[in-house]
């Protein structure tokens, strides 16, 4: 059941899901929320999380570093964390 309530997720941008996970946090923070629906937006929080994670994985995955000459020009890239 939870999955079917979360399948929006995977539509989100980025953007989209951190601002939702914060409220998510706002929401438990405050600590106002009745048990049963504290329990159903935290496991939302969950899903937005793992969303979030998977997002910017992908997004490190395509940064590059430019590489530059001895002169300071550009010459290239290499992945970021080049092993």
């Amino acid at each position: 059941m939870t999955g079917e309530i979360n399948e929006d997720v995977k539509a989100m941008s980025f953007e989209q899901a951190l601002d939702a996970l914060e409220k998510i946090v706002d929401d438990l923070e405050r600590g106002d929320v009745p048990l049963d629906q504290s329990i159903r937006i935290y496991e939302r929080g969950e899903a937005l999380k793992v969303h979030c994670d998977r997002l910017l994985k992908a997004a490190e995955d395509k940064v590059e570093k430019i590489r530059l000459s001895r002169d300071g020009k550009p010459v290239g890239t290499e992945p970021l964390d080049a092993d």
